[in-house]
């Protein structure tokens, strides 16, 4: 049988899906529990989530948050570092700590048969870390030397000096999660124990446990492993005021550069907010998409890079809007001007059509979002973080097939501000700033990577 392909397949339909659902529970110490039951392989997930990301970390030591991470499992309880690494691998066990800007991360993936002993060595990690003062400065260094490196990565330069000067010298958000080498070299073993001592307690913790295991059992054996678990530290609720942006270029040096790193946004509104399923549709007809505005214009029409993307990005407490590219370091102000032409035309709206085909990808695409068990925990988890409704998951298919054009386009009008975008463009100054008419964009200020965070 042959198939005619110059013609579209028909639909099918929506699709019927029930998103997995999770159960709330508390142990007595005060910790908790998002249990989602999966039965379909023999593996267990769990996430566990401390409220201790970089956005906590003490002024002049940026990156504590990070270091504590890389340090919590370098030995724990009666195992040194090598021993407790051996005896995850046997378990075959996946283990892994990272720190992102609002939480620290323990995460554990593991075959059910091995969950209870697996589960005691996440305790010591959790309860009993050594800290020793060898397995510290080893770890700062290779922080260090990370750091080092980086510096040579443009998109790396871009990312993080986008941030600073998005969000402010004076807010927790505009520092880098890894800090800087002058913070780094400011952090001591000692802070990292206390920083430790401040955050990791039942009662500023949550876990999130997705796989084939019995609840009634699960929960006696989290009482087991974690029920003389205590501490006094509390939630801190750290509410992080926004200042306004305004329409402004930096250029971050990097001679010889061939291309340009492009990043341009400004602040937005939080993950919780009302206008967060308009701004779905709104990003995804605009850079969230191969076939989006963005990309058809600097890709597709004008061969100005390989690809372009914009998103609205979530932080516990703060939101924003970028568009990141990287292009030809002779295409750089084009290129600009095209993404500022298509912020500009955004907010006169979207047609229907568009507003179709981003409402059936969305929701069509919506079940693969939870395919795996780590897909289950991490959505899970982001419920958690921004305080998101318990039936969130069950509305969202009706939330995005409920909008209406009008709505969409009111809230592009009132969410993108073109006089507010905030540009950095990591590359090549001298040549850059050649090709810059200042009547168009405004004077650019020349920065080198290493003064961006002293300014």
């Amino acid at each position: 049988m042959q198939i005619d392909r110059s013609k579209r397949p028909l639909s099918s339909g929506r699709i019927n899906f029930t998103p997995p659902g999770f159960q709330k529970f508390n142990l007595q110490n005060g910790l908790k529990i998002f249990f989602s039951e999966k039965n379909d392989l023999p593996i267990v997930r769990i996430n566990f989530l401390v409220n201790s990301g970089s956005r906590f970390d003490e002024n002049e030591k940026k990156g504590l948050g990070n270091l504590l991470a890389m340090c919590i499992d370098e030995g724990a309880g009666k195992l040194d570092a090598l021993q407790l690494a051996n005896e995850f691998e046997m378990l075959g066990a996946n283990f892994g700590v990272s720190c992102n800007n609002d939480t620290n991360i323990i995460s554990l993936q593991v075959l059910s048969e091995n969950f209870l002993p697996a589960l005691k060595l996440l305790g010591n990690v959790i309860m009993k870390p050594h800290f020793s003062e060898e397995n510290f400065n080893r770890e700062k260094h290779k922080v260090l030397v990370k750091l080092n490196q980086s510096k040579a990565e443009p998109d790396y330069i871009a990312d993080v000096t986008f941030e600073h000067f998005l969000f402010g010298k004076d807010s927790p958000y505009s520092y880098p999660i890894l800090g800087t080498e002058q913070t780094v070299q400011n952090i001591q073993n000692d802070s990292i124990k206390n920083m430790y001592e401040k955050k990791f307690a039942p009662l500023n913790s949550s876990m999130v446990v997705v796989g084939n295991i019995n609840q009634d059992l699960f929960q006696k054996e989290l009482e087991q492993v974690f029920g003389e678990w205590n501490g006094t530290s509390l939630t801190e609720d750290q509410h992080i005021n926004h200042l306004k942006s305004f329409k402004i270029l930096y250029i971050i040096n990097k001679p010889d550069a061939v291309q340009t790193e492009i990043r341009t946004g400004h602040l937005s509104s939080n993950r919780d907010d009302t206008d967060f399923f308009q701004k779905q549709i709104i990003n995804l007809i605009l850079g969230g998409q191969f076939s989006s505005r963005l990309n058809l214009n600097l890709r597709e029409k004008n061969g100005y890079t390989y690809g372009v993307n914009s998103r609205f990005n979530y932080l516990k407490e703060a939101g924003y809007f970028a568009v990141s590219t990287s292009v030809d370091l002779k295409n750089t102000v084009n290129a600009l001007r095209e993404i500022y032409s298509e912020v500009d035309k955004i907010r006169e709206g979207i047609t229907q059509n568009e507003m179709t085909f981003a409402q059936s990808s969305l929701t069509k695409k919506y079940p693969s979002n939870f395919e795996t068990f780590r897909q289950i925990a991490a959505n899970i988890s982001a419920k958690v973080i921004h305080n998101l409704s318990d039936d969130y998951f069950e509305k969202y298919v009706g939330k995005v097939n409920s909008l209406k054009l009008n709505d969409v386009n009111s809230i592009a009008a009132s969410s993108i501000h073109s006089d507010q975008l905030i540009s950095v463009l990591v590359g090549d100054a001298k040549k850059i700033s050649s090709q810059i008419n200042e009547k168009e964009f405004g004077e650019a200020t020349i920065l080198g990577f290493d003064d961006v965070f002293y300014i």
